[in-house]
């Protein structure tokens, strides 16, 4: 009944790409000449953090960048599927800001996908806690629905009610050392008998200095957390 269902909505309304509207197979899936244009993040990248590698370096199977290997990493694990840069901002900023949710599937899809090659063993998935002023300002929060997927391809629980979030002034163009400051103290892990000894994936967006994951990581190891990894649809990229 589900599959007669889907067909008769594919036929009413036949899935296209959400960037620029040519007919694809599947709801959600960038076509062919949109997915070549975005700078999808493989291998060689941080074996820990997975930042981009020059693509003619061969530094064997588990490299790892500069800041990872000075300890300065404190989560288990970080991926993003893609580049900062003129092409994905054209999607993360209006999905961010503007409601366009036509873009949810491609990019939780993209995320799940960077993610294949750990092999995880994830016990909650959390979307980065909003402000709730922020939340009642924007509508919703966009790390929660690109969550949701990625929650149900590891079979974990989703949690947004674990951890809250004090309302702070945009981080936007502020220096990584000012990020650092901005973020600090601004989370609260609410119930730690939920999250105790569990193995937690963050989930946000866009990773920019990485002071959102790093701070939350810190609480949530306070809390008595045995793991933590961190997913973003896509990472701000600097000359390393």
């Amino acid at each position: 009944m589900v599959k007669l269902f889907n067909q008769i909505l594919d036929f009413l309304y036949p899935p296209s790409c959400p960037v620029c509207g040519d007919l694809v197979e599947i709801h959600g899936n960038l076509c062919a000449n949109c997915w070549n244009k975005f700078n999808w993040i493989s291998n060689p990248k941080c074996y820990k953090c997975g930042y981009p590698f020059p693509a003619d370096l061969d530094l064997g199977p588990t490299p790892l960048c500069p800041h990872c290997a000075s300890g300065e990493c404190d989560l288990d694990f970080i991926r993003s599927a893609c580049v900062y840069d003129d092409v994905s901002k054209n999607i993360m900023l209006p999905f961010k800001h503007a409601s366009k949710l036509k873009y949810q599937n491609l990019m939780s899809r993209a995320m799940i996908g960077c993610l294949r090659d750990l092999n995880l063993n994830v016990d909650i998935v959390m979307p980065v806690p909003l402000a709730y002023k922020r939340l009642f300002k924007r509508g919703y929060n966009q790390a929660t629905l690109l969550a949701r997927p990625i929650a149900k391809y590891f079979d974990a629980s989703l949690d947004v009610d674990s951890v809250s979030r004090k309302y702070r002034q945009d981080m936007g163009h502020k220096t990584a050392k000012q990020r650092q400051e901005n973020i600090r103290g601004v989370f609260k892990v609410v119930d730690k008998n939920k999250i105790k000894g569990k193995k937690i994936l963050l989930v946000d967006d866009v990773m920019t200095s990485g002071a959102t994951f790093y701070e939350l990581n810190r609480v949530l190891r306070q809390a008595g957390v045995s793991a933590v990894y961190a997913v973003s649809f896509c990472r701000v990229v600097h000359a390393i």
